[in-house]
């Protein structure tokens, strides 16, 4: 069973048609998206061997999804060969118990935690709360999420929304809640700001005795895990408490300590634009006496796993460079997509972990232009646009549009048909709408209904086309 997302409600039109209007929100994501994408190619167009990475990538992985189980399991006895302890997750429910337990073993009330999709996939934080834990958010922009009560928004930046001057606000209003407050006389400057968020952290980097992470990736070979960032956040979450407990996607597998080298090419220039990460850390089981908790998460990934077109998705790296290219997210943001998955590979994740059966889920394959950028910058080669069409197919449709889908495929299927339609439409043209009626009417609200010439081109071509 998929897991709980935090967003947005309603569905992606309705979402994204509230978030244009917000000229704020529609300067700040194009001032992000467009600085970062600039970099990210300056730091790709220093490898000669790019689009060489690139199919090492996607030949890593998808060697790695044919062979998930038998990874999977020698994954877990790596780990505990290290001193570690793995547990097994089917849903959010499960994994978000297995955490609530471990930190409810050691009679800790709070974590410190390392930026996590996962977590968020599964509402860690909302769950420990109602059990009387709090946690603590240490990157800085998922900091600034979290007292400005708010929702992440990108993979890479999930303040991406907020410009300094929202921030500093936060800061002022809410960092005395959660402990240290920030300076009266702070100002909007980032190194401002960034001191008062790490004044305000230090504290419960010292005191606080559990660490909850995920990992960018696991590698099968050794029971290592891995994770990249750039502020320093992640190595004290990661070293200092006595208990870490690490809640992974299973899909974050490599088979080899070599198979590592590429992504770490690869990761850090589609991201952050770095040639390597300030802070790469990498662990395997209980290190220095710490004790070390893995658990892997499935929540609907098995499920992905089994779709020939859609699991491809599950190659994803979290990189967020399609989000940086995408029209529709630069316009529309992360909110609108409902879910902790934004942008092109939010829109073919999410309905395939949570299924099609809700309004947001059912729309997130239309939220799409189909330009088709996504799928040149993803550097493991998803081919976002193919897994949005196959989608389409499969998502809910009206029985109108079901019934207009079966005649249309009875006169496309033959050519007399065809023809004799295309002379009808050209015999009534005048009488065309320019809006369609009843449920039809969705179609011609976003696109113009096509002029329908006087003649086809099968009879131009029939009278005049073969001289």
């Amino acid at each position: 069973m998929a897991g709980t997302f935090l967003g947005m409600p309603g569905d992606f039109p309705r979402n994204s048609a509230a978030a244009v209007q917000d000229s704020q929100l529609r300067h700040n994501l194009r001032r992000a998206t467009h600085t970062i994408r600039d970099k990210r190619a300056r730091a790709v167009a220093e490898l000669p061997d790019w689009q060489e990475l690139r199919a090492a990538g996607k030949a890593i992985k998808d060697h790695t999804l044919r062979n998930l189980d038998r990874y999977l399991v020698q994954l877990e006895e790596a780990v505990t060969r290290a001193g570690g302890h793995v547990h097994w997750a089917v849903d959010a429910a499960e994994a978000n118990r297995i955490v609530t337990d471990l930190v409810k073993a050691k009679g800790e009330t709070e974590v410190v935690k390392v930026k996590s999709m996962a977590t968020q996939e599964i509402g860690l934080n909302e769950h420990l709360a109602k059990e009387g834990i709090t946690a603590y958010e240490t990157d800085l922009a998922e900091l600034i999420v979290q007292l400005g009560d708010d929702f992440p928004s990108h993979f890479l930046v999930p303040a991406i929304h907020r410009n300094r001057s929202e921030i500093r606000e936060i800061f002022l209003a809410k960092m005395a809640e959660w402990g240290r407050p920030a300076p009266s006389d702070l100002t909007d400057d980032p190194p401002a700001l960034a001191e008062a968020a790490r004044l305000h952290l230090r504290e419960r980097f010292m005191t606080t005795k559990v660490g909850v992470s995920g990992a960018n990736f696991m590698i099968a070979e050794t029971g290592t895990l891995v994770v990249l960032e750039s502020e320093g956040n992640g190595r004290m979450c990661l070293t200092l408490p006595e208990t870490l407990i690490s809640v992974v996607g299973i899909e974050k597998l490599l088979p080899t300590w070599r198979d590592l080298e590429v992504f770490l090419q690869l990761l850090p220039r589609s991201s952050t634009a770095e040639r390597m990460n300030p802070y790469t850390s990498t662990w395997t089981g209980a290190v220095e006496g710490q004790e070390f908790h893995l658990v892997l998460l499935d929540n609907g990934r098995t499920g992905v796993l089994a779709d020939e077109v859609g699991r491809q998705a599950l190659r994803c790296i979290r990189c967020s460079a399609c989000l940086n290219v995408c029209p529709v997210y630069e316009r529309a943001g992360g909110h609108a997509y409902g879910s902790v998955y934004p942008g092109p590979i939010g829109a073919i994740l999410t309905p395939q972990l949570r299924g099609m059966s809700s309004p947001i889920d059912a729309s997130l394959p239309y939220a799409s232009s189909l330009c088709g950028a996504c799928f040149e910058a993803c550097p493991v080669a998803i081919d976002i646009p193919e897994v949005l069409v196959d989608l389409r197919a499969k998502a809910p449709h009206s029985p109108v549009e079901r019934a207009g889908m079966k005649v249309a495929g009875w006169i496309l299927n033959k050519d007399v048909r065809l023809a004799k339609a295309q002379r009808l439409a050209t015999r009534f043209r005048k009488l065309a709408p320019r809006r369609l009626p009843g449920p039809l009417s969705a179609w011609t609200d976003t696109r113009d209904l096509p002029e329908i010439p006087e003649e086809s081109f099968r009879d131009w071509w029939e009278r005049d086309g073969r001289a």
